[in-house]
């Protein structure tokens, strides 16, 4: 499987996403705890994750216009070289006390992520028409290491140094540089690179994005990451709350990332055989068996079947959208539909990671999931509404 060229580049993408996720991982189980050290109120304890999102959701657009001109390996290596400065700045504001210089070094490893956020697309544009999904999937499966290494690094890292939490900051550095080592090996099919060169060509924006399967491709990824952020964010500040130790919160975290990315290896196949719709319908679900779960109490238990229910509903809702975002544009379209989507999606996470905090502290860990219920129906009405209009243009077609 190795000595094929395609599978080759898959493999780095995939290494390259696990590097990435475990700078991100790490960032969302101690970001909040290093802020709530360093806020004047609980209310801004989660900015630096907040940041992080303002960071991806600043960088997205500038990041893909950027990449159709000089290519995705330069893009993805400078990507990596703020995720480099990103730990150092933030290990910096820790050292001096500085809730600013913390956030900002958070916002450039939002830079960063907003790179990575385009491997997924690369391995899409490297990969053959049937094994795109699969290969969509295997590079988001490279989050399963992140979902062991992460939080474990992020909890190693606390009390390495003083202050708390220095030493996971300065790690995530070093992590990043080891992803800019990985990626000199990437390289682009030359088909692809001569699509860069048509990127004036294609449909207007406004035309690609009002496609009804563009809209619910988006709406669908935007509400799986949104709803994730949320809990994710708020999850780790409602256990310490609820009197459980760093490391029962790091383990549930451990263990929500493991749900996010296991099914990973699994999720193209079953794309390929049920219908990107029925799967992602399938995450809406599992969504709300994560709502239900958090009724149950505030035992570890219940945090950790109720994260796992998150990450494996995000799963779905995220791959199942981008599959079905990548049949609504052609090549020369790609940096436009692709930004826009991933722009949409981080500024849903931008809001949901700021709000966050003040919603936990105002409604409290369960009041605040039930909040979601109307979000995920109308999740689940535009997945439908897709449906049935899918179905009557193929009567149509067979009729005519």
């Amino acid at each position: 499987m190795l000595s094929n060229a395609m599978h080759r580049q898959v493999l780095i993408l995939a290494s390259a996403q696990a590097l990435f996720q475990i700078v991100s991982v790490a960032v969302m189980t101690v970001g909040g705890l290093a802020g709530a050290a360093l806020a004047p109120s609980p209310r801004w304890a989660t900015l630096p994750i907040a940041t992080m999102f303002l960071g991806t959701a600043m960088m997205m657009f500038p990041a893909s216009m950027w990449m159709a001109r000089v290519g995705r390996r330069a893009g993805f290596l400078g990507g990596t070289l703020l995720g480099i400065a990103g730990g150092l700045v933030a290990a910096f504001g820790i050292a001096n006390g500085s809730l600013t210089l913390l956030a900002f070094g958070t916002f450039l490893i939002g830079n960063y992520q907003a790179f990575a956020q385009f491997y997924r697309f690369a391995a899409s544009e490297v990969a053959s028409v049937a094994f795109r999904a699969r290969a969509i999937s295997l590079v988001m499966a490279g989050g399963v290491v992140a979902a062991l290494a992460g939080p474990m690094l992020a909890r190693l890292g606390g009390p390495l140094m003083t202050p708390e939490y220095l030493g996971s900051f300065l790690i995530l550095a070093v992590v990043s540089l080891v992803a800019t080592v990985v990626l000199l090996g990437f390289q682009v099919p030359v088909q692809t690179l001569a699509v860069t060169e048509e990127t004036s060509k294609g449909r207007p924006w406004q035309e690609i994005v009002f496609q009804p399967t563009y809209f619910v491709a988006l709406f669908g990824a935007a509400t799986g990451y949104g709803i994730m952020i949320l809990g994710m964010t708020a999850a780790p500040i409602a256990m310490v709350h609820h009197q459980h130790a760093l490391g029962a919160a790091s383990t549930a975290i451990q263990l929500h990332v493991l749900g996010m990315f296991l099914p990973s290896f699994i999720t193209g196949s079953l794309i390929a055989r049920f219908g990107v719709l029925r799967i992602m319908l399938t995450g809406v679900m599992l969504f709300v068996g994560h709502v239900l779960m958090t009724l149950t109490g505030t035992g570890f238990g219940s945090f950790a079947s109720a994260l796992i229910l998150l990450g494996v509903g995000w799963n779905f809702l995220y791959i199942g959208g981008t599959t079905l975002l990548t049949s609504t544009y052609a090549p020369a379209e790609k940096a436009r539909a692709q930004a826009i989507n991933d722009m949409t999606i981080f500024a849903v996470g931008l809001a949901c990671s700021f709000g966050a905090g003040g919603l936990l502290e105002a409604l409290g860990w369960q009041q605040l999931n039930l909040l979601l219920l109307p979000w995920l129906a109308l999740a689940a009405l535009s997945l439908g509404w897709l449906g049935l209009k899918r179905q009557a243009l193929l009567r149509q077609e067979q009729t005519g």
